[in-house]
């Protein structure tokens, strides 16, 4: 039985070969920062009020001039598809059919034009790396440009990439493949096997017949990519990016306030306040303490987004009460993909939805727009060494 997101990852834990699931599943390095992003929601509780009339909680909002039903958004994931066959399409289609939005990454199997057509006049976007080779990201945002995409999400928090760990210990790679170590795991998985071979061997369908790829089987394509992270990418960057995108731009991977303010003064509209999952840099604040300095910054110019951490209702309602408009989410939505494909992303989406509104309810809040900090409670923060020893000497006098 599936009765919450954690039901949900188990069933997809025991669908997937582990070296796709701990893809999905894992962080960098020592995962501190993965496991923080969950923990810190602890940190916040609510402040209920009572005697409210909440017969009829209202999640709905807008984001970025668009209406959504719920503030829960499908977050850019690479390679989706490896979970399930079209994974991208699944995923877009789940979207559109809940009243929400899908994120399209650089990195997808399915490619741009293919989601687009699978959703027509779906408000979709898309995730965008700024690559070493520029004439590579000039035609991606032109392709989503010609798709109707709405919004474009520059991902700037990945100069290098990270290490994820469990991947090196599994052998991961892209395209997955057989060997003598995963074996016995891949035989007891062969129902995601049959699935797999329904479709074409994965790989970055982005780039498939662009031309830059001398060869183009999936081994090759997943090498060049792999070259094209650039850590020369600056500020003047996102102003070439800004002058050939026309519709609205947000920037994926701020975290601090500094970034914040240079973001406004580039003229984006959104932030999506992100450590980018625990998957890149260890040892980064969790993703939600990050949002209340960013939101005193920002002040209302740009719409904030929060990303990292969010696995139930009552975790988006604190995001919401903290300052975003909405909460962007990855791994939630792949294990639903995984689970049980478009219907298991349908499925994580329906039991986020019901425990926003039991929240709401809960806390005596009607409608989202009513959230604020003073629906939170904070823990006590443990007081610095000079402060205490302060109020120990005046305790003392007294």
């Amino acid at each position: 039985m599936i009765v919450n997101l954690e039901d949900l990852r188990d069933h997809a834990r025991r669908r997937l070969p582990r070296a796709i699931f701990d893809f999905v599943d894992g962080g960098a390095e020592d995962e501190h920062t993965l496991r923080a992003n969950r923990l810190a929601f602890e940190k916040y509780t609510f402040r209920a009020r009572a005697l409210v009339d909440v017969s009829a909680c209202d999640q709905s909002t807008t984001l970025l001039g668009k209406p959504l039903s719920t503030p829960v958004i499908l977050g850019p994931a690479g390679l989706a598809g490896l979970l399930a066959p079209r994974g991208e399409v699944l995923a877009a289609r789940a979207a559109e059919k809940k009243g929400t939005l899908f994120t399209l990454s650089t990195m997808s199997v399915c490619p741009i034009e293919e989601v687009a057509a699978a959703v027509p006049g779906s408000s979709l976007w898309f995730q965008l790396y700024v690559w070493k080779d520029r004439g590579i990201t000039r035609s991606l945002i032109e392709r989503a440009k010609a798709a109707g995409y709405h919004a474009l999400c520059l991902t700037v928090d990945v100069p290098a990439m990270g290490r994820r760990e469990r991947d090196l210990r599994n052998g991961f790679t892209v395209p997955p493949r057989v060997t003598i170590s995963n074996l016995l795991d891949t035989l007891l998985h062969l129902g995601w096997v049959f699935r797999m071979l329904t479709v074409p061997r994965p790989t970055f369908g982005n780039f498939v017949g662009t031309g830059k790829v001398e060869k183009e089987d999936a081994i090759s394509v997943a090498t060049f990519t792999n070259k094209q992270f650039d850590p020369s990418v600056t500020w003047a960057d996102l102003e070439w990016v800004r002058s050939l995108w026309p519709g609205p731009l947000l920037l994926k991977g701020i975290s601090c306030a500094e970034d914040a303010r240079l973001a406004l003064q580039h003229g984006v509209q959104g932030l999506i306040v992100s450590n980018h999952g625990g998957r890149q840099l260890d040892h980064l604040p969790a993703a939600i303490d990050l949002l209340p300095e960013i939101a005193e910054a920002v002040e209302g110019r740009a719409e904030l987004i929060l990303d990292g951490g969010i696995r139930r209702g009552s975790d988006v309602v604190k995001a919401i009460a903290l300052g975003a408009r909405a909460c962007m989410i990855g791994r939630p939505f792949l294990y639903g993909l995984a689970a049980r494909e478009q219907a298991g992303v349908e499925l994580m989406l329906d039991l986020l939805r019901a425990e926003i509104d039991r929240t709401l309810a809960l806390i005596g809040c009607p409608r989202l727009t009513d959230l604020g900090p003073g629906s939170l409670r904070s823990e006590a923060r443990p007081q610095a060494p000079e402060k205490s020893m302060r109020l120990m000497s005046a305790n003392n006098a007294a």
